[in-house]
């Protein structure tokens, strides 16, 4: 069973950043789409981002210009560096494959003003 393990989250003041990773223990991690999404306290969990097997990316409106999604398949893993925080960026954030497969435990992004 292919499992996603996030890590990389952390307390950051409003305007600093974090880099977030994911491994996936997948054997055909090169070939899948990846993606971020992030679930804010007491909402539904949203789309942040996504990268297809080529490198493409798009992005939320809410993290465009300020959210970068990048993935080294030597080591089977995705990355979400961000920047510019701001408090509404505070949520726990996980990646998927697309299809989505079973979700990991995510990783807690708190940003204070």
């Amino acid at each position: 069973q292919v499992q996603l393990v996030e890590s990389g989250g952390g307390l950051v003041q409003a305007g600093g950043s974090l880099r977030l990773s994911c491994v996936d223990s997948g054997t055909s991690f090169r070939v899948r789409s990846m993606a971020w999404y992030r679930q804010p306290p007491g909402k539904k969990r949203e789309f942040v981002g996504v990268i297809i097997s080529s490198g493409s990316t798009r992005y939320a409106d809410s993290v465009k210009g300020r959210f970068t999604i990048s993935r080294d398949n030597a080591k089977n893993t995705l990355y979400l560096e961000m920047s510019n925080l701001k408090p509404d960026d505070t949520a726990v954030y996980y990646c998927n494959e697309i299809p989505s497969i079973a979700w990991g435990q995510g990783t807690q992004v708190t940003v204070s003003s």
